[in-house]
């Protein structure tokens, strides 16, 4: 299947959400809204959140692909320009063998992705030196909870 390049407010796979986000300029440099308890599409987390991290990715560097059984993760790019690629393999999901192709960054697509449980993903940093990633997640890193294929699996359709 094609994949599918949308803005910041789009999705084609089904638990994924796009919030896009603020930037209030200011003198000596803008404000970066993350998170507001009335965005729209603001996840709950029942149980508060895990944690947020910080996460720099070197030019042209990829990272993926991974899949998580119950962590939620919300990804945006305050520095830097980021290429995510998600996947829906999940077996019963309307959406399955979708992709969705998205540039996240300043100054055009600052945004919240929601990646629910499930879905695979995998990231190149676009922009050099680094673009910089924050990850809110709804539970602690677990490494028994997720899977890493290789950047090559026959298992995704898509070629970085």
């Amino acid at each position: 299947m094609e994949p599918l390049e949308q803005s910041c407010s789009e999705t084609n796979i089904s638990g994924v959400k796009i919030q896009p986000l603020r930037i209030i300029p200011t003198s000596g440099g803008p404000v970066l809204h993350l998170l507001r308890a009335d965005y729209a599409l603001m996840p709950t987390f029942p149980n508060g959140f895990g944690e947020f991290y910080f996460s720099e990715v070197e030019y042209l560097a990829i990272k993926g692909w991974k899949r998580h059984t119950l962590q939620t993760q919300l990804f945006a790019v305050p520095y830097g320009q980021l290429k995510l690629v998600l996947y829906d393999g999940r077996a019963n999901s309307k959406t399955k063998g979708q992709i969705l192709e998205l540039t996240l960054g300043r100054p055009d697509n600052y945004c919240l992705v929601t990646i629910p449980p499930g879905i695979w993903y995998s990231f190149k940093a676009e922009s050099n030196p680094i673009a910089l990633l924050i990850n809110c997640a709804n539970i602690p890193h677990d490494p028994t909870e997720s899977t890493i294929l290789p950047l090559n699996t026959s298992e995704i359709p898509y070629q970085w």
